[in-house]
């Protein structure tokens, strides 16, 4: 990584607290814990449709198989 000071003369101290500042944004940008997966998407997500009831036949369940036009 290179970094270009283009305007201003800071001291030694102002370029490493610069400095300190970018590689620990860039660390925390790029970190990510072992073995921890990327956030799935609800749509995806298997949990969604298996925590539906499902509809067993009995006497009124022709009502639910009704499809209006």
């Amino acid at each position: 990584m290179t970094i270009k000071v283009v305007r201003g003369n800071p001291t030694p101290e102002e370029l490493a607290a610069a400095l300190a500042v970018v590689r620990a944004r860039a660390a925390a940008a790029t970190a990510t814990p072992p073995g921890a997966e990327p956030p799935r998407d609800a749509w995806s997500d298997p949990a969604r449709i298996a925590g539906q009831r499902l509809l067993h036949p009995g006497e009124a369940s022709w009502t639910r198989t009704y499809w209006p036009a």
